[in-house]
């Protein structure tokens, strides 16, 4: 509902908007070496473990920093489609 409403507010692109709602469709098997972003796309990174609560450890690309996430906050990063 959050992407939604960020769309109507026009602080979301649509692209980014229908990505976040069908990420929440997918069924989440991460494992470490897996790439992820944020909702938002700001970051992108690799997931480093999944801890014993379900929250994903992860390192975004260009840093030795760890942060710990839901996997809510996240999604699996896709390969851009090929347009013509």
């Amino acid at each position: 509902m959050s992407a939604v409403a960020h769309y109507i507010a026009g602080v979301l692109p649509w692209d980014a908007m229908v990505e976040m709602v069908e990420s929440l469709s997918e069924t989440a098997e991460w494992k470490p070496g897996d790439r992820v972003k944020t909702l938002r796309g700001s970051l992108h990174g690799v997931i480093v473990r999944i801890l014993k609560d379900g929250r994903v450890v992860w390192k975004p690309d260009g840093t030795e920093s760890e942060l710990t996430a839901l996997p809510e906050s996240l999604c699996t990063e896709t390969k851009p489609k090929f347009e013509p």
